[in-house]
């Protein structure tokens, strides 16, 4: 399953490690005033090719992500407090980054454990378990143990669901779709599929740079 699909992944040029939001050594930088307004080209940018995960006409908030990066473990809180400040009827989704062989099992676990309904529990969680008490989970086998553990979800399930042609065919479109984005890091969000950070110094700034987006597109501003 690894092999095939990290043979798939050859000509997608993907980034390979995590970067926005860390000052060098997985700590974040020192957060940024809120400003009122933000600079495309610096700030954020227009995606290469724009397009949404969904179709229900709400304002979309994406969040590209890994378990394995250890800026997105450190995101993780900032990404919860932007849940809870973003305007009614405004979406946000985590999707997995699948960027390189190492981070492959993680976007799996992360679509099976969605799958069982488990993912509320284990998100933040699994985040804890990689890069403050250092678990080794590395392989999806590894990674069924520990939600087995966690969850209860059952390991055969688990392993069934995560290794599914629906699962690889999900995250073979999602690194598409990062491709047409011109993702080359993570934690990165995207806004409505048309506008994604960029040059980010703190969380607290990448979260005012999100609602600053979020807030233009619910206004109709070009």
């Amino acid at each position: 399953m690894i092999k095939r699909l990290s043979f798939l992944f050859l000509g997608l040029a993907m980034a390979t490690a995590c970067s926005a939001g860390g000052n060098g050594n997985g700590a974040p930088a020192a957060a940024a005033a809120p400003a009122a307004s933000f600079t495309e080209g610096k700030e954020y940018v227009a995606t290469d090719t724009p397009g949404r995960y969904a179709s229900n006409g709400k304002v979309e908030v994406i969040e590209v992500f890994s378990y394995g990066c250890i800026h997105c473990a450190h995101y993780e809180e900032y990404a919860e407090k932007l849940q809870q400040e973003l305007p009614k009827g405004v979406t946000f989704r985590a999707v997995p980054a699948a960027f390189n062989d190492a981070w492959l099992p993680y976007a799996q676990a992360f679509y099976a454990a969605q799958k069982l309904n488990v993912l509320a529990k284990t998100h933040a969680a699994l985040f804890k378990a990689i890069h403050t008490d250092h678990y080794p989970l590395r392989t999806i086998e590894e990674l069924a143990d520990w939600y087995h553990t966690t969850a209860g979800v059952d390991t055969a399930k688990f392993l069934a669901i995560a290794k599914s042609p629906e699962v690889r065919d999900q995250i073979l479109a999602d690194v598409k779709r990062f491709q047409g984005w011109g993702i080359d890091g993570t934690p990165t969000l995207v806004v409505d599929g048309k506008y994604r950070s960029k040059q980010i110094e703190s969380f607290d700034q990448l979260n005012d740079v999100t609602k600053f987006l979020v807030n233009r597109e619910i206004q109709g501003v070009k």
